[in-house]
């Protein structure tokens, strides 16, 4: 089961990367952000709000949100500054890379989320998720290497920044999902994806205020001057479910981070077809190759979990 719901996640991210690269186009980086932010939170202050108003409604459905302890809250609060964190580098270089680029290099992020899963958890695999997870993190990882050795163009020093960008939020986004494991072990996978949505939108919106503090607007002016509020609104609706399937994921005590977080970066294929079917992105055939990799390497995990 928990096999089904990192597909379900994967395929989530997948939508959620294109509806970021799509609003990214015409918007700026924190407005993005912010607004999709708050748009989770509001989505999930309807669960909260009815599990502590009604809670014998919600009690018996995977809906349900129970309370955390202070502990509990600074631990979700730490989680939401090491997303965040991820999600500024990974904003901006999503804004300033190719969609077919920074797909393929989020999916290494697995290669570290395993090395810290077999250091620190004790984690091991059997011989088709080995050959898997080797597929499509090798895969990805040379495709990786190559785009970033080919830049060319005049706008190469602005290019490596933004590749340094997608290199630490890769790293960081890698801790976040060790972290994970840990709290799927300890918290309700609810409780832990509402709080730390809401902490992660009172981050943003004050981050928000202090960039504008010097041209600050009424709310609906603001509102009017975003472009593609609908897709922006598509951001959170697919980030709390692959969130949500992520955690509910991790809550099996069966599933191994290592795997979950392989399959669940194999939404990168999502992001592959759509830049290079609708945005034409360059060197298609060498991406096919990539994504041929990461299916394959998918399919092993399958058949080994």
């Amino acid at each position: 089961m928990w096999t089904l719901l990192a597909f379900l996640s994967a395929l989530c991210l997948g939508c959620y990367d294109i509806s970021k690269k799509t609003a990214l186009r015409d918007n700026r980086v924190i407005d993005v952000l912010t607004l999709s932010v708050c748009i989770s939170a509001l989505l999930l202050a309807v669960p909260l709000c009815l599990s502590r108003l009604q809670p014998d409604l919600l009690r018996a459905t995977p809906f349900f949100v129970p309370t955390l302890d202070l502990q509990a809250h600074l631990f979700t609060f730490l989680k939401s500054v090491i997303v965040l964190s991820s999600w500024v580098f990974a904003y901006i270089s999503l804004k300033h890379l190719p969609l077919s680029v920074v797909s393929p290099m989020q999916a290494t992020r697995p290669m570290w989320t395993l090395l810290g899963a077999v250091l620190l958890f004790g984690e091991r695999l059997n011989g088709w998720q080995w050959l898997g997870v080797s597929l499509a993190i090798g895969t990805v990882f040379i495709f990786s290497f190559k785009s970033k050795s080919s830049i060319t163009n005049p706008q190469s020093q602005i290019n490596n920044r933004y590749y340094i960008t997608l290199a630490l939020a890769i790293l960081i986004g890698a801790c976040a999902g060790l972290y994970d494991k840990y709290l799927m072990r300890r918290y309700d996978h609810n409780a832990v994806q509402v709080y730390y949505t809401f902490y992660q939108a009172v981050m943003m919106l004050l981050a928000w205020t202090m960039v504008n503090r010097h041209n600050l607007r009424p709310t609906v002016s603001y509102l009017r001057s975003v472009k593609k509020i609908g897709i922006i609104v598509l951001i959170s609706l697919f980030l709390v479910v692959s969130d949500n399937t992520y955690m509910l994921a991790l809550r099996d005590p069966d599933s191994l981070i290592a795997v979950v977080s392989t399959i669940r970066r194999g939404g990168a294929v999502i992001g592959f077809a759509y830049g290079l079917l609708f945005l034409r992105e360059p060197d298609p055939w060498r991406k096919v190759l990539c994504m041929a990799g990461i299916l394959t390497g998918l399919l092993c995990l399958a058949l080994g979990s």
